[in-house]
């Protein structure tokens, strides 16, 4: 069963579950590395995480640095 987000951006499962493994795109800085943000068709920035290696490289290609989070939503990647 799903409902609609809380910001109305479509449906999401009824219960939050650790999504398991995912797969989240970084950028180098000075101390190690942070998670790369991107925009919406809005303008507002969101962070992107994916379920294997495979999609992230498919999407952003082969050179993107990226590192896991076990255990973690996808919403929860970017707090």
């Amino acid at each position: 069963m799903t409902h609609t987000g809380p910001y109305g951006d479509g449906p999401e499962p009824c219960e939050q579950v650790p999504a398991g493994r995912l797969c989240v795109p970084v950028r180098p800085v000075a101390d190690g590395c942070a998670t790369r943000l991107f925009r919406t068709p809005l303008g507002a920035r969101t962070a992107v995480a994916f379920s294997t290696p495979e999609r992230l490289r498919a999407d952003l290609g082969a050179d993107q640095a990226w590192t896991a989070f076990a255990g973690l939503r996808a919403r929860d990647v970017g707090s």
